[in-house]
């Protein structure tokens, strides 16, 4: 595609009108990436995914796909414990089963509150936080804590509530797409 004007985003990979200018944006970059990963594809054959910010699954996506279409690493980075099951389910002499045993939780050894996406852009490390508008997450102590130790080594820490205001953001702060 050798033009990045509204008129061929609609027509050429039927992006709707209604979508707003960050998501246009990052539909293009979906496209155009995956125009160089399939070039034998039709341009008609190419359709974006739908992208959303109202859970935060989506706006992690819409991040993650944002930054990696752009030419930078990003990774995503849970923090999870994990849990062991010790359960087992036995029958007895009449034919009755009951489930003996423990559910046991084992906390994760990564750092507490770190954050769910690292960065490199332009050599900077940056930690962004999904803290999606919709679904009113907030912050919590640790991850708090967290946001101080990368901000004191130099490092930048954001957290994002919505695609449209990452993307001012980023475009601001970074200077966008490489």
């Amino acid at each position: 595609m050798a033009t990045n004007n509204n008129r061929d985003l609609e027509n050429v990979f039927n992006i709707k009108i209604s979508d707003n200018k960050a998501f246009k944006q990052l539909k293009y970059l979906y496209l155009t990436d995956q125009k160089k990963r399939f070039p034998s594809v039709p341009d008609f054959g190419l359709v974006p995914p739908c992208y959303t910010d109202r859970n935060t699954n989506g706006l992690t996506k819409c991040v993650m796909d944002y930054l990696r279409f752009s030419g930078y690493f990003v990774e995503r980075t849970g923090n999870e414990g994990r849990i062991i099951d010790n359960r087992k389910t036995v029958t007895d002499c009449i034919g009755r089963t009951k489930t003996i045993g423990s559910i046991k939780r084992v906390q994760s050894s990564g750092t507490p509150g770190t954050s769910d996406l690292k960065a490199i852009v332009n050599g900077q490390f940056i930690a962004i936080e999904i803290k999606c508008r919709a679904t009113r997450d907030r912050q919590r102590p640790d991850q708090l804590k967290y946001q101080l130790q990368v901000e004191n080594s130099g490092g930048i820490y954001y957290i994002v509530t919505d695609f449209t205001s990452f993307l001012n953001w980023f475009t601001q702060i970074c200077g966008g797409k490489k």
